[in-house]
C-alpha cells in the first residue's frame, strides 16, 4: 500500500511542480464586438479570415500563369462565386459531421440544437467533406476541372486551419493533455492541471507548415500542372499534422480513448494519409502519361 502510494507521488510530482510554472490562460473574451444583443465572436471572425485570405491566395494562383500549363483554368469572377459555395459547405458539412461523429445521440435527442453552431461543435472531416461536394458542384455547373479546382481551395485551405485552431484557443476548447512542459497552460475549464496548448501546435502544423509545404509544391516543383498532385498532398499532409497534434490532444470526454490508445481524430485521420498518398501518385502518374502522349 505504502509502494502505491509513493509510486503515484512519484507521477504527480512533475504536474505539480508545473502547476507551479505553469502559464496562465490570457484574459480573452470569446466575444470580439458586443453590440447590444448582437455578439460577434472571434470563432466567427476566424472563419471570415479564413475563407477571404484563403481566397486571396487562391486569387493569386489564378492570377500567376507559370503556375499552370496553360491558360489558367480558374477566373476571378468564378473564384469570387466559390467563395459562397465553400463557406456553406464548411459550415454544413463541419457542423453535421460534428452531430453524426462526435455527438449523435445527444442531437437525435436535442434535435432543435443541430443548427446551433454559434454554441460551438464544428468538425474538420466533416467541413472538409462539406467543401469537397460543393466544389464538385461548382465545377461541374461551371465548366471547370474539377482536379484543378480542388487544387487551388487545397492550397489554400491551411490559411483557414490556422485561424480556426487560434480561434480554439481563444474559447479554451480542444485544449491538450496535462504535461509538466515550460510551455503548458492552465485553461479556465481544463481543471488545474496545466496542459498542453495544443491548439497552437495544431495551428502550427495544420496551419503554416502544411501551407508552407503546398506552396512549396507548387512553386518549384510545378504541381499545379499535374491536376490533383496538390489535393492529395493536401489530404496526407492534413492526416499527418492532425495524428501528430492528436498525441497531445485531450480526447474528446464522451468518446476517451479507443482501443486503450487511439482517439477518434487518429481513427478519422489516418485513412486520410493513405488515401492522400494514393490521389497524389494517381495524379502524378496520369500527368506524366499525358506528357508522354
Amino acid at each position: 500500500m505504502q509502494h502505491e502510494i509513493a509510486s503515484q507521488a512519484a507521477e504527480l510530482a512533475p504536474l505539480a511542480t508545473a502547476m507551479i510554472a505553469a502559464l496562465s490562460f490570457p484574459d480573452l473574451d470569446p466575444v470580439a464586438v458586443q453590440i447590444g444583443p448582437i455578439a460577434i465572436r472571434w470563432y466567427a471572425l476566424a472563419y471570415i479570415a479564413g475563407l477571404l485570405l484563403g481566397w486571396r491566395y487562391a486569387l493569386h494562383l489564378a492570377r500567376t500563369p507559370r503556375y499552370w500549363p496553360g491558360v489558367p483554368p480558374i477566373t476571378k469572377t468564378q473564384l469570387d462565386d466559390l467563395l459562397l459555395w465553400a463557406a456553406i459547405g464548411v459550415v454544413v458539412g463541419g457542423r453535421l459531421g460534428y452531430v453524426l461523429l462526435y455527438k449523435p445521440g445527444y442531437y437525435f435527442a436535442h434535435p432543435l440544437e443541430i443548427p446551433a453552431i454559434w454554441s460551438g461543435g464544428m468538425s474538420f472531416h466533416g467541413g472538409a467533406i462539406g467543401v469537397l461536394v460543393a466544389l464538385v458542384l461548382f465545377a461541374r455547373a461551371r465548366a471547370i476541372p474539377v482536379a484543378s479546382l480542388a487544387d487551388v481551395a487545397a492550397a489554400s485551405a491551411p490559411i483557414g486551419l490556422f485561424f480556426g485552431r487560434i480561434a480554439n484557443f481563444i474559447n479554451s476548447e480542444l485544449w491538450g493533455r496535462p504535461s509538466d512542459v515550460p510551455w503548458a497552460v492552465v485553461f479556465p475549464n481544463g481543471g488545474p492541471l496545466p496542459r498542453h496548448p495544443s491548439q497552437l501546435y495544431e495551428a502550427a502544423l495544420e496551419g503554416l507548415v502544411l501551407f508552407l509545404v503546398l506552396h512549396i509544391l507548387i512553386s518549384r516543383f510545378d504541381a499545379l500542372k499535374k491536376p490533383g498532385v496538390v489535393f492529395g498532398a493536401f489530404i496526407a499532409g492534413y492526416g499527418v499534422a492532425r495524428t501528430v497534434a492528436e498525441f497531445f490532444r485531450e480526447p474528446d470526454a464522451h468518446i476517451g480513448y479507443i482501443a486503450g490508445f487511439l482517439t477518434m481524430g487518429m481513427i478519422l485521420s489516418l485513412p486520410m494519409v493513405v488515401v492522400g498518398l494514393a490521389i497524389a501518385w494517381w495524379a502524378a502518374r496520369r500527368a506524366g502519361k499525358a506528357q508522354a502522349t
